[in-house]
């Protein structure tokens, strides 16, 4: 799949191939035949269209020689990027403006555009893409569809799931993918667009019928290099991949989350000529509306209004983030025109998504979550949600990635220090970075809330005591963080949710949170 190589037998054109791209050619290409299509000089063979992308870390057009000696059958680079030669017996070459957006309509047409075939739903944001899509799953089987799901977890169709190594994959295997969902019989794709999907054209070559917008914090700087870089690769999904007459989603529910009511205002303001339908979630206005809430530790009722009428959601989920998530696909469902007893039905079944708030289930009186919060926004919203709920105390296990944004490290340690009873600071994935490093610049953040370093002992004798620790080794970390509880407290550990691996230096070594946390809780006997 990820090098785009069919099947058995098959050929297409390179005129077929070629049907949505402007670009200019070196030689006549009608009965050209092309078997496969690749970005990877490595994987080109006898009949292979080699397509030169300039990468983050390499640029395919250095190794365009590579693929001529391999025996490619054309080669698509950008506009003056290389010398296009005339001399026979060397392959076609095809100039375009831009070899990314070229890859997609390439790959989609060496696919036969299977996009076309099923409804297509692609939800973006920070926080809450997985979840929303493990929601909308859910709710499109109720209904009697037959979903296939693209995303951060994994690929999952009919009956099949894939390990995902991209959120949203490169066009070669994401149009490959598309194909065998198609002819699985699925109805609709849910797809997880990421930011760097968008920034990359990834997604060139689809036409999405809703988009949904999560919500938008800070994450990914170390890529987009600003928030407003970062805006402007999220809005790409409904300005250059929505369909004239489609539906956007946007969670719009806080009043100090101001990208989604910025969003709004842009496309509203858009001149397409056939502007998407637009449905706002908010809490008490929008066209989604949250009119109630109840909540405690075994879930939500939620009374909520849509276009079609009202109705109530009884969700195992907690906290608010989980209002947007619910809401949100709740739009999504009406803009799919399913009636308010689905919704509500498809929406109370749902159980969400694995490492997203995930309870860890046992008889110590402790309450253990996972979660997958690896930002300042998806941290404070864990820590505020498990806040109102806890009992007893709070004790957060944390830490942040390596090779990523540092500016957010200080901000997690100062959200960790004024939200949380007891800190643990621990490494995530440090990759190439040291631990202590990593660990260091979030205390620097805790030391800025007044909370002090103590012994996990002492505050766990002395719970009226406020404190942090610092534990390096993930596995300690956790296991300190669960012995130390006492019962009617809350233990959550942050930044990893359903990876079942921690990345140190470039060894990927077997790690699973829950499973860490689950043989601490069976020693534990009050």
């Amino acid at each position: 799949m990820a090098n785009g190589q069919p099947h058995g037998a098959y050929a297409i054109t390179l005129r077929e191939l070629l049907k949505n791209v402007t670009y200019r050619a070196t030689k006549k290409i009608a009965e050209l035949a092309v078997t496969a299509v690749t970005s990877d000089s490595r994987a080109v063979t006898a009949g292979t269209l080699f397509v030169a992308v300039a990468g983050t870390a390499v640029d395919g057009h250095d190794f365009i020689d590579d693929a001529v000696r391999r025996g490619c059958a054309g080669v698509v680079l950008e506009k003056g990027r290389a010398r296009i030669s005339k001399t026979r017996g060397l392959p076609v070459c095809i100039e375009v403006e831009d070899s990314r957006e070229a890859l997609g309509l390439i790959a989609a047409a060496f696919w036969q555009e299977p996009a076309r075939r099923m409804t297509m739903i692609g939800i973006t944001g920070t926080n809450g893409k997985t979840t929303s899509a493990y929601l909308l799953e859910t709710l499109i089987r109720k209904a009697g569809g037959k979903p296939g799901v693209i995303g951060t977890v994994n690929y999952r169709y009919a009956g099949k799931v894939l390990p995902a190594a991209h959120t949203t994959p490169p066009p070669e295997a994401l149009q490959r993918l598309l194909r065998e969902m198609a002819d699985s019989g699925v109805t609709h794709v849910i797809m997880e667009v990421s930011s760097h999907a968008l920034e990359q054209k990834r997604v060139a070559g689809l036409s999405f019928d809703v988009a949904l917008f999560t919500n938008l914090s800070r994450d990914h700087l170390d890529f987009h290099g600003d928030m407003e870089s970062y805006f402007v690769s999220k809005k790409r999904l409904f300005q250059e991949y929505l369909k004239p007459g489609g539906a956007g989603v946007v969670v719009d529910a806080l009043a100090d989350d101001p990208w989604g009511g910025r969003l709004l205002a842009e496309l509203a303001g858009s001149k397409r000529k056939k502007a998407p339908a637009l449905l706002r979630c908010g809490i008490g206005a929008g066209e989604v509306a949250l009119t109630s809430a109840r909540e405690n530790l075994t879930g939500l009722t939620l009374e909520v209004t849509v276009p079609q009428g009202s109705l109530e959601i009884r969700s195992p989920l907690v906290g608010e983030f989980n209002i947007r998530n619910l809401l949100g696909v709740a739009a999504v469902g009406s803009a799919l025109g399913y009636a308010p007893p689905v919704i509500a039905a498809g929406l109370s079944e749902a159980q969400g998504a694995p490492g997203r708030l995930e309870r860890v289930v046992s008889a110590s009186g402790i309450e253990v979550f996972v979660d997958y919060a690896h930002t300042p926004d998806a941290l404070e919203n864990i820590l505020r949600t498990l806040r109102r709920l806890t009992q007893g105390r709070l004790l957060a296990v944390f830490g942040c990635g390596g090779d990523r944004d540092q500016g957010k490290r200080p901000q997690m340690g100062a959200i960790a220090g004024n939200l949380a009873d007891v800190a643990v600071v621990t490494s995530d994935n440090p990759r190439s970075e040291e631990a202590g490093a990593i660990i260091a610049a979030i205390e620097e953040g805790l030391r800025t809330t007044g909370m002090a370093r103590l012994p996990l002992a002492m505050l766990q004798s002395h719970p009226a005591l406020r404190g942090y620790e610092l534990i390096p080794g993930r596995k300690a970390a956790i296991r300190a963080a669960v012995w130390h509880a006492n019962p009617g407290d809350i233990v959550v550990i942050c930044g990893k949710g359903h990876e079942d691996y921690q990345i140190i230096g470039k060894t990927k070594l077997f790690f699973d949170d829950r499973l860490v946390a689950r043989e601490m809780l069976a020693m534990i006997r009050w």
